[in-house]
């Protein structure tokens, strides 16, 4: 339940500082965890980002208010965060359809984006399978690249699926792969925690390095690109995602948040979380997502 408490204080504490300067940094500092993890857990359980709940609540207000009142457009938008009218009818015009100067008139149509209220519902007749696993110190090799925290659970946002067509159109995962034998070609998307101080996280396609690793010369593979991802023993939860395409990643994340860590007494530790897309896979199932986690 922890979670879901965390994220009602932090609604909480953005509908109270809607008209001050605030961005999810500052609601992650207020609920005592780290940006990236408070990015991926509103996002997941909400449906939006923080800094979109933001934006849409100031922007909902800001029609009632121009409906309502007399207040200048100029000072309705210095009001809600905006440096220049332009900016602020811009804004406005995407999110209720109709420019600022139009909401003035009769029958104007509006859009009420209302505060949320996050509750924990039980539904029965549904299964989550899952197991937990205790992990040795893992080593990878892998192709890493940095993205914006922002872009997590961002529908609209297709960097990752880029970054994965790029290394196979630059047949950069055929060298990685072919450190493998047959059979056990898996390869795994790692994403990592973000540092403190850092808006970014780091993401990479990689195949792990065991006793099945072909020897290689890491200076060749690090010329070209390559580096070494470490990664903690630790405990991970293991969920199959079953579906065709990336969205039954997105729909297992929010499982994880909405169903498993209330009920199951476990909370998400900082570490490397990854999906493995199996070589040989079984049927309707897309990869395995493993979260690491640790005992409350």
């Amino acid at each position: 339940m922890e979670w879901i408490a965390a994220m009602q204080r932090a609604i909480t504490y953005m509908e109270e500082h809607l008209l001050e300067e605030i961005n999810y940094e500052d609601v992650a500092k207020h609920v005592h965890t780290s940006c990236y993890e408070f990015h991926r857990a509103f996002s997941f359980l909400t449906g939006i980002t923080a800094n979109a709940y933001i934006r849409n609540r100031r922007l909902s207000l800001a029609g009632r208010e121009i409906v309502e009142t007399d207040a200048s457009i100029t000072d309705i938008a210095l009001k809600y965060g905006y440096e220049t009218p332009e900016s602020f009818t811009k804004a406005f015009a995407r999110f209720h359809g109709i420019a600022p100067s139009f909401a003035r008139q009769k029958s104007a149509k509006l859009v009420l984006f209302n505060p949320l209220t996050i509750k924990l519902t039980v539904e029965g007749g549904k299964s989550m399978d899952y197991r937990i696993v205790q992990t040795e110190q893992q080593k990878f090799i892998a192709m890493v690249r940095s993205f914006p925290i922002e872009i997590i659970n961002d529908d609209d946002n297709h960097d990752v699926a880029d970054f994965w067509e790029e290394c196979n159109q630059k047949n950069l995962i055929g060298p990685m792969c072919g450190l493998r034998p047959d059979g056990k070609r898996d390869l795994y998307g790692l994403c990592s925690p973000t540092k403190e101080g850092k808006d970014t996280f780091e993401y990479g396609i990689g195949v792990l390095l065991d006793g099945d690793t072909a020897a290689f010369d890491l200076a060749e593979m690090e010329k070209a690109g390559y580096s070494v991802w470490d990664v903690k023993p630790g405990t991970y939860v293991v969920f199959d995602c079953v579906g065709e395409d990336g969205d039954c990643i997105t729909e297992t994340w929010s499982k994880f948040y909405k169903e498993f860590l209330p009920q199951m007494g476990y909370e998400a530790s900082e570490e490397t979380d990854y999906e493995i897309y199996f070589e040989k896979g079984r049927p309707g199932i897309f990869c395995e997502l493993w979260i690491p986690v640790k005992k409350k």
